[in-house]
């Protein structure tokens, strides 16, 4: 068996970064909330401050109370839209 060279590992890592990168640039992004320069300067903030998984479980929970307030089952997703 053959083991890689620090060099070979470090190309290797290079390449697969590239691959990566590209792979995400595929994908357009929808920006489905459109949050003031004041509000996403303080999400990164809390993200910085207290763990990030904790931030986006609050920010769902608020978000998610504030939309069962409106009235949403009558309006038909299409899977595009769905996938956004």
């Amino acid at each position: 068996m053959m083991k890689a060279t620090e060099l070979e590992s470090k190309r290797f890592d290079k390449a697969l970064d590239e691959i990566l990168e590209l792979f995400n640039n595929l994908e357009s992004d929808t920006q489905i909330i459109d949050f003031s320069e004041e509000v996403f300067t303080n999400i990164k903030r809390a993200k910085k401050k207290y763990v990030t998984k904790m931030v986006d479980e609050k920010i769902n929970t608020v978000v998610g109370e504030m939309l069962s307030w409106l009235e949403l089952e009558d309006v038909d997703m299409d899977e595009d839209e769905e996938s956004e």
